[in-house]
């Protein structure tokens, strides 16, 4: 086989209702699909899953979307004739960082790459579940509201999400956190503060150690290493690493340094599949609980994710939530849950497709491009 072209399709979703963190508050996912079309005239799918402003990490939608179509493309050009996974990523790789954007167009490839051998990403990835446990990610409500916080997570806990997380940020952690966990005890519950405390807020950190969590996630900026060494030394509640995590190398050092005990995968964020993969291993060689991210994705996305954390090392619930969680209308059949569940996809590739009717509606820009090199 071989790649014949790129489609890029240009799309914000609405969200059922705004999603707030420390960072930002979210009412539409924007963002745009990769397809890449063979010659035998197959398509594979890939998402790219930056935010539309610099605010999570460097990357954002319009920047992702012209180094995709300046860079990364003339570097795919040059494979087109064997696209083979690892090939790829070398091509790739030429160019420094803009991971989320080789991430989209990576994870369309693959997708391609397998459809052509009728093979899923699960068994292309050694995955050994069926389903995988879904867990939910709260955001802070308007006005910091806890009766709305609670009504939230109720609501969650009683469509069967097996993990609660809860967004948090100064002046929201401590008495948000101490009201879930008095009225459910038992639910595994963990905290994300996406870069927004400081070395100085160590005791405020130590307080959360009463209420029985899996963890804090990313409590520090993501280059702090010193500072998460010293929060992860003065707190009993482990440690995770989200931000911070952009390679197999940071995942290393973040380990070897004592950083973290537990890290979340994220491929947007680490730079496609296969380096996903990597981490994975690496940490399951180790005994590191793992667990797969989120960042709001479309089913498309959102197929990669479940088969990524359908793999052996996966054994915390991660963020991969039913469609509705998000949307009223995704653009794929939506991912529904079973029991507290997301079933793995199990056709070809990433198994799952775009609903053309949906696509056509939401989408605001293509760009197409033929590669050409003999």
């Amino acid at each position: 086989m071989a790649i014949e072209r790129i489609k890029l399709h240009r799309m914000a979703l609405p969200l059922r209702s705004p999603f707030r963190t420390s960072m930002a508050v979210e009412t539409h996912r924007d963002t745009y699909l990769v397809e890449a079309v063979t010659d035998t005239g197959i398509s594979g799918w890939g998402e790219c899953v930056a935010m539309d402003w610099p605010g999570y990490t460097h990357e954002y939608t319009d920047g992702a979307w012209d180094v995709t179509l300046e860079f990364l493309l003339p570097r795919l050009d040059r494979v087109r004739h064997d696209p083979n996974p690892q090939a790829v990523r070398a091509a790739l790789d030429e160019i420094k960082g803009h991971v989320m954007a080789k991430t989209a167009l990576s994870t369309a490839v693959l997708d391609a790459w397998l459809r052509e051998r009728h093979q899923s990403l699960a068994d292309f990835l050694g995955a050994d579940k069926t389903a995988v446990d879904a867990g939910v990610s709260v955001g802070i409500p308007e006005a910091q509201s806890i009766d709305a916080l609670m009504s939230e997570v109720a609501g969650y806990i009683d469509q069967g999400y097996k993990r609660i997380k809860l967004k948090i940020q100064p002046g929201w952690d401590v008495e948000p956190v101490r009201a879930v966990r008095s009225t459910w005890s038992t639910i595994p519950l963990q905290v994300d503060a996406n870069q927004a405390y400081r070395r100085t807020d160590t005791a405020l950190m130590r307080e959360l150690d009463e209420f029985d969590l899996l963890l804090i996630e990313q409590p520090l900026p993501e280059d702090d290493w010193v500072g998460h060494v010293e929060l992860a030394m003065s707190c009993s509640t482990p440690i995770c690493l989200d931000e911070s995590i952009i390679s197999l190398g940071t995942c290393e050092a973040a380990l070897n340094f004592g950083a973290a005990r537990i890290i979340n995968i994220k491929p947007g964020r680490v730079g496609g599949i296969l380096e996903s993969v990597d981490i994975h291993n690496m940490c399951l060689a180790r005994d590191v609980p793992v667990w797969c991210g989120g960042m709001l994705e479309t089913g498309i996305g959102r197929a990669a994710n479940v088969a990524l954390a359908a793999m052996p090392g996966f054994t915390l619930p991660g963020d991969t939530s039913a469609s509705s969680r998000y949307f009223a209308q995704d653009i794929t059949a939506p991912f529904e849950l079973v029991d507290g569940q997301l079933l793995v996809p199990r056709g070809a590739g990433i198994g799952v497709d775009p609903i053309s009717e949906v696509i056509a509606e939401l989408t605001s820009a293509v760009a197409e491009i033929s590669l050409t090199h003999s």
